[in-house]
């Protein structure tokens, strides 16, 4: 029977020390690329499977990372996880979901229970229900943490978010090139940084075009579609606006539906754009024109600056990453 090849095997072949031949397949910086390849070569020629369970007892690690997020439905989570997924892969990492179902006390109650070593460190992308910064501060003292998409700003820790303000402005722009004067705005994240930013585009947008914003242009967004499609119907009937501009996609069927109810023609009567990065969005009747984070890619960035923060690497001097997200113009906006 062929004798199992394990790390001190390695070393020897390589005339190496245990500990470098450790290291290096640890992908640690302390290693050159050069002895990294090596390693890597000879471990690779000789089939060596490294055993989990005793590389986890001597490194304290679980090699399990968390991910928090409101919903895995939302296509934009969905897309992230598939980000973060690829490159847990490559450091050999599993990863847990919890959804929070925009639950603050939920939220709180996940992230506590994984304080306790069950995991190395978490992605978070945090419920839009409350503003909770004093938790997250004590939070970051205590596990490796990386913010996504939905951040709290002033902390010390990594965030990747995209360029909410720049393209709500640019969309708002794009409605108003298509000949509205009269945009309504569904407002969603009202509580988070991502949702004012995308609110004050709009609002910049419309100042800068002279155009004056009202009150009763806005419509929050209430955690009940019904509700939602209800005060859609009220704004349309009574203020009659010539567009709808969505900052989340949960707004999307209802603003649809309230438009074909009122025997609204999309776009003739009135425009509609949404953030989103549902797939479908181009099958709609009309396609919906939508601005399109890049999901997988800030799933990928948060989870690269979350593992070279757990394996003690150089982060990046700037915290606060930022991805462009895309103007997708289609039927719905007619122009």
């Amino acid at each position: 029977m062929a004798e199992a090849v394990n790390i001190k095997r390695l070393a020897q072949e390589l005339n190496i020390s245990i500990a470098t031949v450790s290291k290096a397949l640890n992908d640690s910086y302390e290693i050159s690329l050069k002895t990294k390849n090596r390693v890597w070569t000879l471990a690779k020629e000789l089939n060596y499977t490294p055993n989990p369970a005793a590389s986890n007892l001597r490194s304290h690690k679980t090699k399990t990372v968390a991910v928090v997020i409101p919903c895995v439905a939302n296509n934009f989570f969905s897309l992230s996880i598939k980000g973060i997924e690829e490159i847990a892969r490559q450091y050999g990492y599993h990863v847990l979901i919890y959804q929070t179902h925009e639950n603050i006390e939920a939220e709180v109650s996940f992230t506590n229970s994984l304080l306790n070593g069950r995991v190395d460190g978490i992605l978070t992308s945090v419920s839009s229900s409350e503003y909770n910064s004093e938790y997250y501060t004590n939070l970051v003292k205590k596990i490796p943490l990386v913010f996504f998409d939905r951040v709290y700003e002033n902390l010390d820790a990594v965030k990747v978010t995209t360029d909410d303000y720049e393209i709500a402005f640019q969309a708002t722009e794009h409605l108003i090139e298509c000949g509205c004067t009269k945009i309504a705005y569904l407002y969603g994240l009202e509580n988070l940084p991502a949702g004012k930013a995308r609110f004050a585009g709009y609002l910049d947008a419309l100042k800068t075009h002279g155009i004056n914003a009202g009150d009763q242009l806005v419509v929050k967004y209430q955690d009940d579609e019904e509700l939602n499609l209800q005060h859609i119907k009220e704004l349309l009937r009574n203020y009659k606006p010539d567009a709808l501009f969505s900052s989340i996609e949960e707004f999307i069927i209802p603003a649809y539906c309230a438009c074909r109810e009122m025997d609204l023609k999309i776009p003739n009567d009135v425009k509609v754009l949404s953030f989103s990065n549902l797939s479908t969005a181009k099958l709609l009747s009309p396609s919906l024109t939508t601005i399109t984070q890049p999901a997988f890619e800030i799933g990928r960035e948060a989870a690269k600056s979350l593992f070279k923060i757990l394996n003690n690497k150089q982060l990046d001097d700037e915290q606060n990453i930022i991805l462009k997200s895309m103007l997708i113009k289609r039927e719905s906006t007619g122009c």
